[in-house]
């Protein structure tokens, strides 16, 4: 069956073929300029967008490329088939980390929320990569997440995830501060965080200020 990631992956490796970014492949296909960004395929609600027949037929139609030839692009060459192009290093059992403290910063991740950018280390990633596509490192620093995680833990984050009630995530806020807290609820217009570190409160936000959120699916402890 076809994977979410994999359909959307074959129209990057489309776009990458006639040299445009997915909002370029939009345009040149008379779609909206925003239909194949990072942050349309997954709703508010963190559930998957999947692109339309009918926009596939236009941009196979506006390359000129066969439907075999888009069915070939969905074949990864490797487990990180589908990380958004960035300058950090090429990825193979490694995968890019970043310091807490700089992703806030701007320039490290794209609109969907994957690493992009310059400035990236790489980690060893302590499990298979393959079914995790866009899977990236924070590396914890402070005491401000005691006692769950310590200064010095890495925390493997998945991107594009369906998050759900009492998941831990990491959230970037569209003014840069960047958070792990336990997913409390989530509501069509805010989400509801727990704190790890009681000494720290609760947090509401509005989902119109959150840049984006990603599961924490393993750490080193």
């Amino acid at each position: 069956m076809l994977s979410h990631e994999q359909i959307w992956g074959a129209i990057d490796r489309l776009a990458e073929r006639h040299d445009l970014t997915p909002s370029g492949l939009a345009r040149r296909a008379g779609l909206d300029p925003t239909s194949f960004n990072k942050s349309k395929r997954l709703s508010a609600d963190g559930r998957l967008r999947w692109p339309s027949t009918e926009s596939i037929a236009k941009v196979l139609d506006a390359t000129g490329a066969s439907m075999e030839q888009f069915l070939t692009f969905m074949r990864p060459t490797n487990g990180f088939s589908s990380l958004p192009e960035g300058a950090f290093p090429p990825q193979g059992s490694s995968i890019p980390l970043l310091g807490f403290a700089q992703a806030g910063a701007g320039g490290f991740f794209d609109d969907g929320g994957f690493p992009a950018g310059q400035g990236w280390d790489v980690v060893e990633f302590p499990a298979a990569p393959s079914q995790k596509a866009g899977v990236y490192a924070l590396e914890v620093q402070g005491e401000s997440m005691m006692p769950l995680y310590r200064d010095g833990d890495v925390l493997i984050v998945e991107p594009g995830a369906q998050v759900r009630r009492n998941d831990r995530v990491v959230v970037k806020t569209r003014e840069g501060e960047v958070m792990a807290k336990v997913l409390l609820r989530q509501s069509p217009r805010s989400i509801e965080l727990m704190s790890l570190n009681p000494e720290h409160p609760n947090r509401t936000i509005e989902l119109s200020d959150v840049d984006w959120i990603a599961r924490i699916i393993w750490a080193s402890q």
